[in-house]
């Protein structure tokens, strides 16, 4: 089954990275959940994708400059619109808590380093080892994530690729492949599966790159907008 994974959520259509968005993605068909890894203060895992929180709260600065009490009186809705007045920054430990034991797919992507004991802990704690795919950009972080634990399955986000990385990849047990949509080829998709990875693609900006990555035959992709990938699934169209 091709792996349609809210990215951020229904982030089209709720704000990132909260129960809220999380929650329209499954209800808009997403078979899986993207969200984004950054640490508190006093080290608790919270779910946010930048640096600072400007952008998608009415807080200000970096966000590990605050305690997760701290982080938790924030609006983190309000800025998307007035119908989410209200929504809170989620931690890592309350995401599992609510989809872990969903038959849904789970993309934890790393944005800093440091988190790795954490993260084990609390997957560990979850029992979610083996459910959940660990991305990042930095293949560092990827290294540490599996010095941390041997077998978690790895995902690489990646804007380019050849086969020196994929040769570099399999030395660490990277079982997926996350290529930027708009440099998906159906040559690279077959060559990427020739050699045991999994290809999920980011950035899907529009249906059109959405289409062409299903004709590529990618295994999945991170949508702002799940219930388009969902229909053109359902459509029959393309192999799910």
């Amino acid at each position: 089954m091709i792996m349609n994974i809210a990215h951020r959520g229904a982030s089209h259509n709720a704000p990132e990275n909260t129960l809220a968005a999380f929650y329209k993605g499954l209800e808009m068909g997403a078979n899986g959940l993207e969200t984004d890894l950054r640490m508190s203060k006093d080290g608790v895992i919270v779910l946010h994708h930048d640096e600072l929180l400007n952008r998608t709260t009415n807080g200000t600065g970096r966000l590990s400059d605050y305690t997760w009490t701290e982080l938790q009186q924030l609006d983190a809705g309000s800025w998307f619109s007035d119908q989410y007045v209200g929504e809170r920054l989620v931690s890592m430990d309350a995401f599992l808590y609510a989809f872990g034991n969903k038959p849904i797919h789970l993309a934890l992507e790393l944005k800093e380093s440091g988190l790795e004991e954490e993260l084990i802990y609390g997957l560990k704690r979850h029992d979610l080892i083996e459910k959940v795919t660990i991305t990042s950009f930095d293949f560092e972080n990827l290294q540490a994530v599996r010095q941390a634990h041997g077998s978690i399955r790895l995902g690489h986000l990646v804007r380019h690729w050849d086969e020196n990385h994929l040769a570099l990849l399999k030395e660490y047990g990277v079982i997926q492949l996350c290529p930027q949509a708009d440099t998906v080829t159906l040559e690279g998709v077959h060559l990427l599966k020739q050699q045991g990875f999994e290809v999920r693609a980011w950035k899907v900006a529009d249906d059109a790159l959405m289409k062409h990555c299903l004709e590529c035959g990618v295994d999945g992709m991170t949508v702002n907008f799940p219930n388009q990938l969902n229909e053109a699934l359902q459509s029959n169209v393309y192999p799910s």
